[in-house]
């Protein structure tokens, strides 16, 4: 009787555990590369409509790419999410007329903003909290906003400066009435991850949290956009472990990440909201692969993971 009751347990358990992944995939966001912009149409084969398209701003972008790329975006059914580098902002002009810009021609409702990889502010923004205190987002109607959050740290900014700008800035979003949601910078193992939304949690942030994680792609592949796309600090948090980097990412997609949330999900210790995918250069890839999985196309492997 009671080894017919244990067994019964595991597909129980292992049911919760495919239910949360399909759940994660099926509310996951996505992230493109201006060049990116014409294989956005494509993907409404993968992404259901609305769904959340950050477009990346890279070193040499311009701003205009950034605003034909979430035209596309929200030409093709989804919801545009540019991303806007406080410290590339010259002047309060130039920032305002993008958010005119954005607002206008690509219904913009959502921005993520990131200070960016620059030593010197090429302007008056230095910080994302300047930006927020600046007026201009609710000035332009944007109520919605994303912020970089840093579950291991930044190897350029002491750890209790980010800890406390992390708080501020979710503090402000709700004083202003900001939705506010903190994306990870890309993390490679569940459990720091979840160490870090539950001691915000504890500390009474109640923005929304979401992993950013690798999309699928071949280790070289990851190296070579790592460092362009911001997630250069997370990569070498992993040097040590080259074994595990292989293993977490190779030629695959970030399935026992996921796989390691879900499972939190299903005990019920996961304070989070969401996952959302770097692509690299692989848009469509990745895209697919939100598809199956979050069609249940997928199958538990008995190592505390899954297969597409």
């Amino acid at each position: 009787m009671s080894q017919s009751a244990g067994s019964a347990a595991v597909p129980a358990t292992n049911a919760a555990r495919e239910q949360g992944i399909c759940l994660l995939a099926r509310g996951g966001s996505i992230e493109i590369n201006v060049q990116d912009a014409g294989n956005v149409a494509a993907a409404r084969a993968f992404l259901p409509p609305g769904s959340r398209i950050y477009v990346s701003f890279l070193s040499r972008q311009s701003w205009p790419e950034t605003q034909a790329a979430a035209r596309a975006v929200r030409a093709a059914g989804f919801e545009p999410v540019p991303h806007v580098p406080v410290r590339r902002v010259s002047d309060p002009g130039v920032l305002e007329r993008n958010l005119e810009a954005l607002v206008a021609d690509a219904q913009v409702r959502e921005l993520l903003l990131i200070s960016g990889d620059y030593a010197q502010a090429q302007g008056p923004y230095s910080s994302v909290l300047q930006v927020m205190q600046s007026g201009l987002l609710a000035k332009h109607g944007i109520r919605r906003l994303s912020v970089a959050g840093h579950p291991e740290g930044h190897p350029a900014v002491p750890l209790e400066v980010i800890r406390q700008a992390e708080r501020d800035k979710a503090a402000l979003a709700a004083e202003q009435g900001i939705e506010l949601t903190l994306l990870t910078q890309v993390v490679f193992e569940h459990e720091p991850f979840l160490q870090w939304a539950t001691a915000l949690r504890a500390q009474g942030v109640r923005a929304r949290i979401v992993a950013g994680l690798a999309g699928p792609a071949s280790v070289a592949t990851l190296l070579r956009f790592a460092v362009r796309c911001g997630a250069g600090p997370s990569i070498r948090a992993l040097g040590v472990r080259p074994g595990m980097l292989a293993k977490l990412l190779g030629d695959r997609g970030p399935e026992d990440v996921v796989c390691g949330l879900a499972a939190a999900q299903a005990r019920g210790a996961a304070p989070f909201e969401g996952i959302h995918l770097f692509c690299f250069g692989g848009f469509l890839r990745a895209a697919e692969w939100l598809h199956k999985v979050a069609g249940g196309r997928f199958r538990l492997d008995g190592t505390g993971s899954f297969r597409v």
